[in-house]
């Protein structure tokens, strides 16, 4: 009579359990060998159904590709902290899932229509898919300020300090919008309050930077829409990268 060891493996079905699975199947009319493989199918991730929602349809699908936006996405993933790791008590009870907290920021910029915004959101739909809890907004520098406008049953100064404390910002076409004082006042203070803060953001410009020594005069940069100051916390603060190439929607067109 044969006697198990502690050393020796578990099976992973006991013959008791596999003789009453193949009676039950048998029962039943279920040949094990034959019956049909179902492939498996991934776990739903809630956090990236709900952004779904909120994801312009035409960037549903959006990943990010270029590698410093891969690179910026798993830099975020990994420094998010769990919601009680900084409290006095953090050891009484669990602190739950990871949050986007601090970190550094994306300046995606080039011509129009190579795919920067597909881009940005692909980053957004990668950090929520990352196992970490993202409270992010989006919109565009003219939205922006369009909902800043005074209305009645509206306070700009309650929504712009919202905006400005979300963990995650995604600030589409910059500098394309109408300048004026009033403009790069919210420009300034939305930016200032992020670069402080070490908030995550990612902005999107048509316009280069800086003007570069082959550029011709007439064309316009991000310096000359938002200021030397804002241009200079942008700097502190983010990661350029360039995108090149033509317009995907003429070539779609």
């Amino acid at each position: 009579m044969n006697r198990a060891r502690l050393s020796d493996p578990l099976p992973a079905v006991s013959d008791r359990l596999r003789e009453r699975l193949a009676a039950r199947l048998a029962e039943r009319g279920i040949d094990p060998a034959t019956a049909p493989v179902l492939p498996n199918s991934p776990e739903p991730i809630p956090a990236l159904e709900a952004a779904q929602k909120r994801i312009p349809y035409a960037y549903r699908d959006a990943a990010p590709q270029h590698p410093q936006v891969a690179a910026w996405v798993r830099t975020i993933a990994e420094t998010a902290v769990a919601p009680a790791a900084e409290d006095l008590n953090a050891a009484w009870g669990r602190p739950g899932r990871r949050r986007i907290a601090h970190g550094p920021s994306l300046l995606l910029w080039g011509g129009t229509g190579i795919g920067k915004t597909h881009e940005a959101y692909g980053a957004v739909r990668a950090l929520t898919a990352a196992g970490c809890g993202v409270e992010w907004h989006a919109t565009t520098a003219a939205d922006l300020y369009a909902e800043m406008r005074y209305r009645s049953g509206v306070d700009p100064e309650h929504m712009l300090r919202r905006i400005m404390r979300v963990p995650l910002l995604l600030l589409d076409d910059l500098g394309a919008a109408k300048t004026s004082e009033w403009t790069e006042e919210i420009t300034f203070r939305l930016v200032n309050w992020r670069c402080q803060n070490r908030l995550p953001t990612i902005f999107t410009t048509n316009l280069p930077p800086v003007r570069a020594h082959h550029m011709e005069k007439h064309l316009p940069v991000l310096r000359d829409k938002v200021g030397d100051r804002v241009l200079s916390r942008l700097s502190g603060m983010c990661t350029p990268v360039e995108f090149t190439g033509t317009d995907r929607r003429f070539q779609r067109a």
